[in-house]
């Protein structure tokens, strides 16, 4: 078993891919269209490759939660990449800054960006191939 997708609602689609498309540039819209949301018309779209993508779903209101406490909701989720420094080259040149540098591993390094509407994504690389060692805290 695996995780498919993750389903977000976004203030503004096409702001929200200007940033995903910054930190997946092999990633394409697969489908889109509109829908009527438990009364409220959305479109929609599913931005991914052939085995994850993101669900965007426009028409968000309000603010996300905030990330310092200990609110019900999404903390952050998270992708592993092969090359942590042209994931942040990419979204940087995209006009993004990190929003936490991450910790500093033995095993991993990570950083987390906020999107457009305050989803934190976190990007980790590790850098050992032993599942034990990839989450051991070294500081």
């Amino acid at each position: 078993m695996r995780l498919e997708h993750v389903n977000i609602v976004v203030k503004d689609i096409q702001r929200s891919l200007t940033f995903y498309q910054a930190a997946f540039p092999h990633w394409q819209i697969r489908d889109s269209g509109d829908t009527l949301w438990y009364g409220y018309p959305r479109k929609w779209v599913h931005f991914g490759d052939d085995y994850n993508y993101l669900t965007l779903n426009d028409g968000g209101t309000g603010i996300n939660r905030d990330l310092a406490g200990s609110d019900l909701g999404l903390a952050h989720f998270a992708f592993v990449t092969l090359n942590l420094d042209d994931v942040r080259q990419r979204l940087q040149n995209a006009g993004y800054e990190p929003h936490n540098l991450g910790a500093n591993e033995l095993f991993r390094k990570n950083l987390y960006f906020l999107d457009p509407d305050g989803f934190e994504i976190e990007f980790v690389q590790y850098l050992s191939d032993i599942p034990a060692q990839r989450n051991l805290n070294q500081d």
